[in-house]
């Protein structure tokens, strides 16, 4: 990648020094160590020992520790939670620990989750960054050791390290890290590290931790793509079909062309993932968006989809009178159904959703005959690089890609078919044709964004439980319909077995409670057009408000409490059990809610759910006001993530996922009107507002396991914990999101 000339590249670049192998672990773990100084004022510094270029981490003779991070940081903390594993062991000095966006190679920067990949998604990036960035630190860390060891003629097990010092008690010698450092890169590459004890942590569980992202974000020094900038660049903004599959017939662009910085019109079709567009390139934002407004498009939409959201849940309903594909068979639910004492029929809707991240989508492209480099809020490297190589002719390693920082994603910059990297790059590839050889920034508007598609798919439940005499659960019959994520897309080969995409069934295809005659059916429509994609907890936003929400109706059917009935069915989950216990004391569960004003009803609902591998259990208290309408008093939440590496952050990742359900509770719906996206903006897909945000306790539950996701489990069980509360006080269930403004009992 060429040099970019910004203000500040000298201190944010990822710099290609020479370098030498360190670490081969096992599993084909490699890690490298940067023992060398970067750039400053323009002139360089000799280079220290070549080190190879795997590299986590890389330590200057100013003492500085950069960590290089092969996740991206979209707010969820992933910067620190990295920085905080390797600085552990390193016993680095936090204030001198920074962070720099790794680059795009999966053979260096693997995500081990996902197994031949790079990219950032599934709430995994702790997870499996738990020992691969741990021993990165201490591999440098023993390095410093033998060099400072040698230096002194002492054992190096009398050495001591702490804050990035290294110091030997009996002669009271010490040094910093950055004297060491040519010394350190002589050293030989030890072959294994001991790993510290959870009772030796320094950094790892502690609440005071600064993040290493909020004091650029908050004197604005972080870049963005928005705010990134090439000399030269042109902006690019897009028209787009007003219905998806449409293409343009016939463009009028002489409007555009005569607004003053305009500077070309070109179109982009066929591409791989099927979208069409046509796109005005000008000097600037404000230009582009002008020139893209003034064209004159005629749209041939006769291959376009053209159903609304009424008739898409016609079809689905259905499709659900009908078996679909078994997900999970155990027992013999009909059977059982048809024997029990009291059964309980329901049919749920979940509407499509849109993930209207703070950011939109943009993407800058520079691209030549023989390379093309991207700067973007970088989710996807390995998916991103062999669909755009792909399209290209190129090789992957021809395609560069260099991660910013995101404004939010929740998904959407995880793309499957790589949609808007890819309009990008086609874009900058019709402008070459033109004569254009600029590099080219695509920057969408909120209403590109919110029409644009790759929603979370809309979905129809119709579920059958029963009950034997003395209440116990003995049935659950439960049918799925809706697209799916990862049909069609390069992930089906190893995300759809046997036609069920594992993303529409998680969450009830393992149903945590003991049913002994269980069915879960999908059936994927094939017809439906529209652009579907994971969104924040993916399967688990509908499906764990089934389970909960049944669950509860099951347990008032039984004349039990929801609280015990929920208890006994998990007498084999004890995470489960953890964090449901821990809410509901902290809840005070079994102490009856204070009364509200004259006219109003309170209630108070529980829900608990996994999700990624970690627990969270909410209990929501709610006042609902004499005309109906209510508001969110409190919410308990109790998580069991295994180890907490950084405390601040888990608590943080559990009240937004808290906010961002609550959202897509009380407002969130993309609908359709023959085949037309209604919404556009905020004031009609609406994200939630301040004053509806309740208070939150987040409690951490301790534990001795390794660390899993904290940036998705939040959100699934607050929707249930809400719609049983608003039961509780008023004896409505509620089986459609988004919920009623107004509950009438």
């Amino acid at each position: 990648m060429g040099k970019i000339e910004t203000p500040d590249s000298a201190a944010r670049g990822i710099l290609n020094l020479s370098r030498r192998s360190l670490l081969k672990g096992s599993g084909g773990l490699a890690l490298g160590i940067f023992f060398a100084p970067l750039l400053r004022g323009g002139e360089a510094l000799a280079a220290a020992a070549p080190l190879e270029p795997n590299a986590f981490v890389r330590i200057d003779p100013d003492g500085t520790v950069t960590v290089l991070a092969k996740h991206l940081e979209m707010g969820q903390g992933s910067y620190t939670g990295l920085a905080t594993l390797l600085a552990e062991e390193l016993d680095a000095d936090w204030d001198k620990v920074r962070v720099e966006g790794a680059p795009a190679d999966v053979k260096r920067y693997n995500n081990l989750a996902f197994g031949p990949m790079q990219g950032t998604g599934g709430s995994t990036a702790m997870a499996n960054s738990w020992e691969q960035m741990r021993n990165a630190g201490a591999v440098a860390k023993a390095m410093l050791v033998a060099a400072a060891a040698q230096r002194w003629a002492v054992p190096a097990s009398e050495i001591s390290v702490d804050k990035s010092v290294l110091s030997h008690a009996g002669s009271g010698r010490s040094a910093g890290f950055g004297e060491l450092v040519e010394a350190a890169a002589a050293q030989p590459v030890p072959e294994q590290v001991r790993l510290k004890q959870p009772q030796d942590f320094k950094l790892i569980g502690k609440v005071e931790l600064r993040r290493k992202d909020s004091s650029v974000k908050t004197d604005g020094s972080a870049l963005f793509t928005q705010d990134f900038k090439l000399p030269g660049m042109l902006v690019a903004m897009v028209a787009y079909p007003p219905r998806f599959g449409g293409v343009p017939r016939a463009v009028d662009s002489s409007k555009a062309k005569a607004v003053r910085d305009v500077v070309a019109v070109v179109e982009f079709r066929d591409l791989p993932h099927g979208r069409s567009g046509v796109a005005v390139l000008a000097k600037n934002t404000w230009a582009a968006r002008q020139g893209r407004d003034a064209l004159v498009i005629d749209w041939d939409e006769s291959q376009a989809f053209t159903l609304g959201s009424a008739e898409i849940l016609a079809q689905y309903r259905e499709s659900a009178g009908q078996p679909g594909l078994p997900a999970t068979s155990k027992g013999d639910a009909a059977a059982a159904l048809s024997a029990a004492a009291k059964t309980i029929e329901a049919e749920y809707e979940f509407p499509y959703l849109a993930h209207a991240a703070m950011e939109p989508m943009n993407c800058l492209v520079k691209l030549s005959a023989e390379r093309c480099e991207i700067w973007n809020g970088e989710q996807f490297q390995t998916v991103d690089q062999a669909i755009i190589s792909g399209y290209l002719g190129f090789q992957p390693e021809q395609v560069s890609l260099t991660q910013l920082y995101a404004g939010g994603s929740f998904g959407r910059r995880a793309s499957s078919v790589s949609d808007y990297l890819l309009e990008a790059v086609a874009i900058a590839k019709a402008a070459r044709a033109q004569g254009v050889e600029a590099p080219v920034k695509m920057v969408w508007s909120r209403e590109d964004d919110t029409r644009g598609g790759y929603y979370r798919p809309l979905y129809l439940h119709r579920v059958r439980i029963g009950l034997d005499q003395a209440g116990k659960l003995q049935a659950w019959h439960n049918r799925i319909v809706g697209q799916s994520i990862i049909a069609g897309t390069s992930m089906e080969p190893f995300m759809v077995k046997e036609g069920i995409d594992h993303t529409s069934v998680e969450g009830l295809s393992n149903l945590a409670y003991s049913v002994p005659n269980l069915q879960v059916e999908l059936s994927t429509p094939s017809n439906i057009k529209v652009p579907v994609l994971w969104w924040r907890s993916v399967g688990h936003t509908h499906t764990g408000y089934v389970a909960e929400t049944m669950i509860d109706e099951a347990a008032v059917a039984a004349g039990k409490d929801p609280y015990a009935f929920r208890h006994a069915l998990l007498d084999s989950r004890p995470r489960h059990r953890g964090v449901l216990e821990l809410a509901a004391e902290q809840a005070g569960w079994d102490q009856p809610l204070a009364p509200g004003a004259a006219g109003e009803k309170r209630g108070r609902g529980i829900a608990v759910h996994e999700s990624f591998g970690s627990f969270v259990a909410q209990v929501v208290e709610v006042t609902v006001k004499a005309d109906g309408s209510y508001r969110l008093d409190r919410v308990v939440c109790a998580v069991d993530c295994g180890i907490a590496i950084n405390p601040d952050v888990i608590r943080a990742q559990m009240e937004g996922g808290i906010g961002f359900g609550l959202a897509a509770a009380l407002h969130g719906a993309i609908t359709l009107q023959e085949g037309r996206v209604a919404q556009s903006n905020f004031h009609d897909f609406q994200v939630l507002r301040m004053n509806e945000m309740p208070k939150v306790e987040v409690h951490i539950l301790p534990s001795a396991e390794s660390p899993t996701g904290v940036g998705e489990p939040g959100v699934p069980p607050l929707a249930p914990a809400l719609a049983n509360a608003l039961f509780a006080a008023t004896g409505v269930r509620l089986r459609k999101l988004p919920l009623p403004a107004q509950i009438t009992a």
